[in-house]
């Protein structure tokens, strides 16, 4: 590890609340900035910026910084912004999802087997072990990576891959007449 790889860590793992207020003092407007590139909008650059730090100050002990601190404090404000838009374009999906379900402007030939898509689908979703349902969820429907998943719910990669793949095999096992049209509806959501 280089000297200032260590350096980092060593000033993370010794940073109290005034240091890491002071690291805030700092490095805020250089991040405010970056993120408002990302998301062009003040209060939500401010609200990544503020994240991002509240993450480090609760996890400092457990983080290990491969780069200097202020590329890690960089990277992290973009890996946030970006995980915004994902789950805001996920929200926006489901709002379209759901509105399209209440009020479908002109049915099609085949709305009786979506319906009964749908149903199937719902009933499958509730049939996965919790755990594995979330996987699911998060992967499909929030558009989450492994690697995010597996940081939110506190599990190692290896373990949503395998918990995503046992969704995967009873969704098709469950689906198995509307296989394609499942396949269909969930990459559109």
């Amino acid at each position: 590890m280089e000297a200032k790889q260590q350096d980092a860590n060593q000033q993370l793992n010794n940073a109290g609340s005034q240091e890491l207020e002071q690291l805030f003092k700092t490095h805020f407007e250089g991040l405010y900035t970056y993120a408002y590139t990302i998301l062009r909008d003040s209060h939500l650059a401010e609200e990544m910026v503020q994240e991002v730090f509240v993450k480090l100050y609760e996890r400092a002990q457990h983080i290990r910084i491969e780069t200097s601190l202020q590329s890690y404090l960089y990277r992290s404000v973009y890996n946030e912004s970006l995980n915004h838009k994902k789950h805001q374009k996920a929200k926006a999906n489901y709002r379209q999802f759901i509105l399209h379900r209440q009020n479908p402007a002109s049915p099609p030939k085949e709305a009786g087997n979506y319906l009964e898509l749908e149903a199937k689908l719902q009933l499958a979703l509730e049939e996965l072990p919790e755990q594995c349902r979330t996987i699911f969820q998060l992967s499909r429907f929030e558009e989450l990576k492994y690697r995010e998943i597996a940081e939110r719910m506190g599990l190692s990669i290896k373990t949503v891959e395998n918990q995503l793949n046992k969704a995967l095999k009873i969704m098709r096992k469950r689906l198995k007449g509307f296989l394609v049209v499942a396949i269909l509806l969930l990459m559109n959501h």
